[in-house]
């Protein structure tokens, strides 16, 4: 069966069109992946990943960012690309996309593609369609180079297994926290489809992981794992229902990233919010999400722990593990060299490297405030919530009102927080008075990598 589309549009319109798209869609990393180039084929597949954002390394990392078409046969009312919106439409061939990714990477504009596409006719249409698109480029353009694809709820799941052999990562966006959301909002997606192509993904993972042991040269399943995308703020369900189902995704469908997108008004709909005029998307509320989210993954906290039904959201003033340190003052302050791994990590100002370079570093002797600022400890927040060798760096009360005051910034203040209290928002650039103006020697480290 043919499924070529021929567009009418110049190939550099579809362009325009297909990458404003696909801008929305926000559920794109690679970590895990870590496929080398042969010296015959085009492209690599590193391990830090290709996304719009920076490496662990420091390089800034690209990919092209499309839709294969924003023709769709939903209509979902809050996606600008719904069938009932009046927008100018196009569709990719598949040959099109590989001439566009090779064209691009030959110019080393990107490293990777990032593929979603707009229901075309039907489910099993369009991604028989991302399928062509991939095979082409892996087996006719020997593109090895990064590839996340979006799996189509619904589709055949012959059609997305055989996707999965060629992609990196897939994706199957979850679109919305709850089941009444997605049917109020979404109809045309049921969440049992959605799930069910989630649990097939994690099978074919665990199932690639066997045959890979038992075959050396098996081919790799959806090598870099799933994720999932949930737009935040469309729906009324609260930060302690949107934490607890990705939890749940982490747990059930072992997910390597829940992505959080906030809710961006493109659509006049009576069931979608009210947006005041001049006021913009969540953004603030979908960064707390994804701090929270990382203390999830990294930190063993649970959704239960941050917050409750009766604390249903994130205080925007304060980070979630501050927020969560000042309410477990009872915890506090920890002894540096004695407290366990995962004591350490509950510690505002400690991260997890940190962390292990305390635990390692003093099996050499106790450890000082001075070392615990060379190790890499966050002081300005830490300092609250630690002892070196039974005393606090400086006199300091271990009083709620007291931290949050110092946590945050004396000046400016929010317009509200969660709890009723106006706290005073957090600077980056507090200690600006202490700051030094940078020398000939600062520049010359920064150029060379060293600071």
């Amino acid at each position: 069966m043919d499924y070529q589309i021929v567009g009418k549009e110049d190939l550099m319109d579809k362009l325009h069109i297909l990458t404003d798209a696909a801008k929305y869609d926000v559920a794109c990393t690679s970590s895990g992946v870590d496929r080398r180039g042969n010296g015959r084929d085009m492209g690599n597949a590193v391990k830090c990943g290709i996304c719009h954002s920076f490496a662990a390394d420091g390089r800034c990392i690209s990919l092209l960012k499309i839709l294969l078409s924003n023709e769709c046969a939903y209509d979902c009312k809050y996606c600008i690309n719904r069938k009932s919106n009046d927008v100018k439409r196009a569709t990719f061939t598949p040959e099109e996309v590989c001439e566009l990714t090779m064209q691009f990477y030959r110019r080393n504009y990107i490293e990777g593609l990032f593929l979603s596409s707009g229901i075309v006719k039907n489910p099993s249409y369009t991604m028989e369609l991302l399928y062509q698109t991939l095979f082409l480029l892996r087996n006719k353009y020997r593109f090895m180079g990064y590839i996340h694809v979006k799996g189509i709820p619904g589709a055949d799941p012959l059609i997305i297994e055989k996707t999965g052999y060629l992609a990196d990562r897939m994706s199957i966006n979850l679109e919305l926290p709850t089941r009444e959301g997605l049917e109020k909002l979404a109809p045309n997606k049921p969440r049992t489809n959605i799930l069910k192509n989630m649990r097939q993904i994690q099978n074919g993972i665990e199932n690639n992981k066997n045959d890979i042991v038992l075959y050396r040269n098996a081919p790799k399943f959806v090598s870099g794992g799933q994720s999932t995308q949930m737009i935040i703020g469309a729906t009324p369900e609260n930060d302690y229902q949107i934490l607890s189902v990705a939890e749940s995704l982490y747990d059930k469908f072992s997910l390597k990233r829940v992505f959080y997108s906030a809710f961006v008004h493109v659509n006049e709909d009576k069931a979608l919010p009210m947006v005041k005029e001049g006021e913009g998307p969540p953004l603030l509320r979908e960064h707390r999400l994804y701090q929270a989210d990382w203390l999830l993954r990294f930190y063993g906290f649970k959704a239960q722990e941050l917050l409750s039904e009766d604390r249903p959201n994130f205080n925007i003033a304060i980070d979630p593990k501050a927020d969560w340190a000042i309410r477990h003052l009872e915890n506090f302050p920890v002894e540096i060299n004695r407290a366990d791994y995962h004591t350490l990590l509950r510690v505002p100002g400690l991260g997890v490297n940190s962390a292990k370079r305390i635990v390692a570093a003093r099996r050499h002797g106790n450890l000082t405030f001075e070392d615990l600022k060379k190790i890499g400890v966050v002081l300005k927040r830490a300092v609250f919530f630690i002892t070196c060798n039974g005393k606090m760096m400086y006199r300091t009360k271990l009083e709620e009102d007291y931290i949050v005051r110092n946590l945050t910034y004396a000046r400016e203040k929010l317009p509200f927080s969660v709890d009723g209290v106006t706290y005073r928002q957090m600077s980056l650039f507090d200690d600006y008075s202490n700051f030094a103006l940078p020398d000939q020697g600062d520049y010359y480290k920064s150029l060379t990598g060293q600071i």
